[in-house]
C-alpha cells in the first residue's frame, strides 16, 4: 500500500504503467517539438519564403484534422497502448527520414512537405489514443494526480522542445534530427512496456461512431461547457499571436525580449502544474475553471494596456497560470465524467476543439490586428474572454455548480442512444 503523506504525483508515479507512459510521452513530445522547430529552420534555409513555413504547418495540421475522428474511433476499440506504440513508430519513420534527407544533402522541399504530413497522421492517432489511456492506468482517486504530472511533463517538453533544437542546430540539423530519433525510439519502448488497454466496446463496427463524440458530447451538457469553454477563450484571448508585435512595435524590447515574453507564459503554466502535482484541485472545480478563464481574460486586457516590460510579463505568467488551471480542470472533467468506451473519440473532439482554438485564434488576431490595430486587438480579445467566462457560468449552470470531479446525479440519466437534436 502507498503511503498517503506522498504526493498525488508521487503516488501515482509508483504505478510503473502510469510512470512508463508519462516519460515515453514526454519523451515522444520532446522529439515532436524539436523536429518542429528544426523543419521550419531548414525549409526557410532551402528556400527563404515565407510561404513556405505556412505550407509545412498546414501538411502537419490538415491529415490531423482528417484523421482525427477515425483515430478517437480506433482508440475505442483496440489497444491503446499498441495504437499509440505504431503512432509513435510513424513519427520515427518521419523523423529517420528527415535524418537521411539531410544528411545526403536532398534538396527537394516537396519531400518535406510529405515526410511532415507523415507528423500529422501520426499525432492523429496519439492525441485521442494518449487522451483515453490515463484513467486506464491509475486508481481513480489518484487521476487528478496523474494529470496533473502528465500536463506538467507535456509543458516542460513544449517548453525545452525548442531550446533544445536551438541548442543541437549549433552542431548541424542531422543532429537535431538524430537525437529526435533516439528519443522516439526510447518513448516507443517505454509504451510498449505498459499492459494491454482496451476499451470495453460492442462487437459491432458502425460508421455512425465516428460521430459518436460529438453525440456525447452534445448530449452531456457539462462537457460541452468544458471544452467549448476552452474554444472560445483561446479564439478570442490569443495574446500570443500578438508578442513579436508588442516586442517590436510596442515595447521596444527587440528579440531578446521576445524570448521572454514568450518565455513567461510557459513559466506560468509551468509552476501552476508543477503545485497541481502536490495539491490538486478537490472543491469548486466548476468556479474554479470559469474563474480561471475570467482571470485569462483580465490578464490579456492588462498586458494589452501594459507599456512597462515587467508589467507585461507579470501579465502573461498570470495568463499561463489561469490557462493551465483551465486546462487541467478540463481534462480531469472530460476524462472522469467520460465512459471507458467513448473516451478515444471524445479525447478526438478535445483535440479537435484544441487545435482549432489554437489555429484560428492566432488568424483571428492577425486579422483584427490589421484592422484596428495590435493593442486594439488584444484588449477586445480580453474582454471577450471574460464575457465568455460569465456567459458559460449562466449558460452551463452543471458546470458552475460542479463541487468535485465526481459526475452530478443527473449527468448519468441522459441516455446516450438519443441522437443528438
Amino acid at each position: 500500500m502507498i503511503s498517503n503523506t506522498l504526493s498525488p504525483a508521487r503516488q501515482a508515479l509508483s504505478h510503473p504503467d502510469f510512470a512508463r507512459y508519462a516519460y515515453g510521452r514526454f519523451a515522444a513530445t520532446l522529439a515532436w517539438q524539436m523536429i518542429d522547430v528544426v523543419l521550419g529552420y531548414q525549409v526557410w534555409k532551402l528556400t527563404h519564403k515565407e510561404a513556405y513555413l505556412g505550407y509545412i504547418g498546414l501538411a502537419q495540421f490538415l491529415p490531423f484534422v482528417v484523421l482525427l475522428l477515425p483515430g478517437g474511433q480506433i482508440a475505442d476499440r483496440f489497444d491503446r497502448r499498441l495504437i499509440i506504440a505504431l503512432a509513435y513508430g510513424l513519427e520515427l519513420i518521419a523523423a529517420a527520414a528527415l535524418l537521411l534527407f539531410t544528411m545526403t544533402g536532398q534538396s527537394a522541399v516537396m519531400l518535406l512537405f510529405f515526410i511532415a504530413a507523415l507528423l500529422g497522421v501520426g499525432r492523429s492517432f496519439w492525441a485521442p489514443a494518449g487522451q483515453a489511456m490515463v484513467p486506464n492506468l491509475v486508481p481513480k482517486e489518484l487521476l487528478s494526480g496523474a494529470i496533473s504530472f502528465n500536463t506538467l511533463l507535456f509543458t516542460i517538453a513544449t517548453i525545452t522542445g525548442p531550446a533544445v533544437a536551438g541548442l543541437t542546430l549549433i552542431l548541424g540539423i542531422d543532429w537535431s534530427y538524430g537525437i529526435a530519433v533516439v528519443l522516439l525510439i526510447g518513448a516507443m519502448f517505454m509504451i510498449l512496456g505498459v499492459k494491454p488497454v482496451r476499451a470495453k466496446s460492442s462487437a459491432e463496427w458502425r460508421w455512425s461512431d465516428f460521430l459518436g463524440g460529438f453525440v456525447f458530447v452534445w448530449r452531456k451538457k457539462p462537457v460541452l461547457g468544458a471544452i467549448s469553454l476552452d474554444l472560445f477563450a483561446v479564439l478570442l484571448g490569443g495574446a500570443t499571436a500578438m508578442l513579436p508585435v508588442y516586442a517590436k512595435d510596442v515595447l521596444h524590447v527587440g528579440a531578446s525580449g521576445l524570448g521572454d515574453l514568450r518565455a513567461a507564459p510557459a513559466a506560468g503554466s509551468a509552476l501552476t502544474a508543477l503545485f497541481f502535482a502536490f495539491r490538486p484541485l478537490k472543491h469548486n472545480v466548476g468556479v474554479k475553471m470559469l474563474v480561471a478563464v475570467g482571470l485569462f481574460g483580465a490578464a490579456t486586457v492588462g498586458f494589452g494596456v501594459s507599456r512597462w516590460m515587467p508589467l507585461s510579463l507579470g501579465c502573461l505568467a498570470i495568463l499561463g497560470a489561469a490557462d493551465m488551471v483551465s486546462v487541467y480542470v478540463r481534462q480531469s472533467l472530460i476524462q472522469i465524467w467520460t465512459p471507458d468506451e467513448m473516451r478515444g473519440r471524445v479525447g478526438a473532439v478535445s483535440s479537435l476543439f484544441i487545435s482549432g482554438s489554437n489555429e484560428l485564434g492566432e488568424a483571428e488576431s492577425g486579422f483584427l490586428a490589421a484592422l484596428v490595430g495590435p493593442v486594439t486587438a488584444v484588449v477586445a480579445g480580453g474582454i471577450g474572454a471574460v464575457l465568455v467566462a460569465f456567459a458559460w457560468s449562466r449558460w452551463f449552470p452543471e458546470l458552475r455548480r460542479a463541487r468535485s470531479f465526481a459526475p452530478p446525479k443527473s449527468f448519468e440519466d441522459i441516455p446516450l442512444e438519443e441522437k443528438a437534436a
